[in-house]
């Protein structure tokens, strides 16, 4: 019996269900982990920086309002987006200069999108222009 295409219905697939999309997630999340073995890492003792005997330590009250000054570290998720956007380009970058072409403006519009706001969906769409090219190695 053979079988029946599926008629399509214009709409894309959703972005949860794309397989692109699980590949980058798989990507962000592994990311995450060696951001997470890194953060706890300890350094051995003999390269710890020492603090200077002669120097006084600051109050409390001192550090607790200079960390009021300073923005909120950036969460593991985004570090972690950042890091596979950074992974993108570096990829992207080398193929144009061993092939000689452009970045297309579409790619570069979608670059520009996921660099004002981070996020998943713009990080998939940047990737499905390099999956084009078949750049992605995951």
């Amino acid at each position: 019996m053979p079988k029946k295409k599926l008629a399509q219905t214009g709409t894309t697939p959703s972005i949860a269900t794309h397989p692109l999309a699980q590949r980058v997630q798989a990507r962000v999340a592994e990311v995450g982990l060696a951001l997470d073995q890194r953060a706890r890492a300890s350094r051995p003792r003999a390269k710890r920086a020492k603090p200077a005997k002669s120097e006084a330590r600051p109050p409390k009250t001192a550090l607790l309002a200079g960390s009021a000054t300073q923005p909120p570290a950036p969460t593991r998720e985004a570090s972690s987006l950042r890091r596979v956007f950074n992974e993108l380009a570096i990829t992207h970058r080398q193929f144009r200069l061993r092939s000689g072409q452009h970045a297309s403006p579409e790619l570069r519009d979608a670059a520009r999108v996921f660099k004002e706001a981070p996020s998943f969906p713009s990080l998939v769409l940047v990737a499905a222009f390099l999956e084009e090219d078949g750049l992605l190695e995951w």
